[in-house]
């Protein structure tokens, strides 16, 4: 039994193709506006248009958007395990949690992260990209290490700091889910979706997880009113929407944060 949680819509600023301070408008209107969480993503080039366009990198954007915005919650979609020691992975993230916490409240630093795919990160900033299960070995261990280190850390991060993982695969990936995550987040249809989170809750049996603390994420950016209704009943309760600039389209933000709130007014 999954975790039965309000509907909630992240966007995803892509840090490519826009100047910072347009990044930094876009957040504060993201705000305003009433959305629940803000992601970026963990890459050092555009993944589309211009391969060499203009690009931001995460962390460094995630320490900023900890200390301009009030509510919002905010990570990366995903963050890449391979390009950080694991134990800074977790200092990084316990420091951001605390910059973010304002007013004596907790922080809202959620930490996802994968195991990374982009090739062309890793050979121009000088990684070993390996192949996708050493990858995702790595993804494994480093979590266990992120997790361990939160717990010595001085000062402690503010609250139980949420793991959000990104991926499919089912012989490893949704193993480490059902051991780390709190969230999931896939691209996979809602045909499948089923079918994928029994599989998630089987690893969790069989290796002493919790698959009841999990919410399930999906993509809904080019996805038509029918797709994202299915996803609804297959279980997913966190909807991203992945916008581009310099031109962001506000429209389909609102018209999302509409159904957003007739789905949990039904729901009440």
């Amino acid at each position: 039994m999954l975790l039965e949680t309000p509907v909630t819509l992240g966007v995803q600023l892509q840090p490519q193709h826009t100047p910072y301070p347009a990044i930094r408008e876009a957040v504060a209107r993201a705000e305003g506006m009433g959305v629940d969480i803000l992601f970026n993503w963990d890459h050092f080039f555009p993944l589309s248009g211009d391969p060499d366009g203009m690009h931001f990198e995460s962390w460094t954007e995630l320490a900023a958007w900890a200390e301009q915005t009030e509510r919002v919650q905010f990570g990366a979609l995903v963050n890449c395990n391979s390009y950080r020691n694991p134990d800074l992975q977790a200092d990084m993230a316990r420091t951001i949690d605390h910059i973010s916490a304002k007013g004596g409240e907790t922080g809202r630093f959620i930490f996802g992260t994968g195991s990374g795919w982009f090739e062309r990160d890793y050979t121009e900033y000088g990684y070993e990209f390996g192949t996708a299960g050493s990858r995702l070995d790595d993804l494994a261990a480093g979590l266990s290490r992120i997790e361990a280190r939160w717990e010595v850390l001085n000062p402690a991060p503010t609250r139980r700091i949420p793991v959000l993982i990104g991926g499919a695969g089912e012989k490893k990936t949704l193993r480490i889910v059902a051991r780390h995550a709190d969230y999931w987040h896939s691209f996979v249809g809602p045909d499948d979706l089923p079918r994928k989170i029994s599989i998630i809750e089987d690893w969790a049996a069989r290796d002493g997880g919790d698959a009841s603390r999990l919410v399930v994420s999906n993509e809904i950016a080019r996805r038509s009113d029918e797709e994202v209704d299915a996803l609804y009943d297959s279980g997913v309760r966190l909807f991203t929407l992945a916008l581009r600039g310099p031109d962001f389209d506000w429209a389909s933000v609102e018209r999302w944060l509409r159904w957003r709130d007739e789905r949990n007014a039904a729901g009440a």
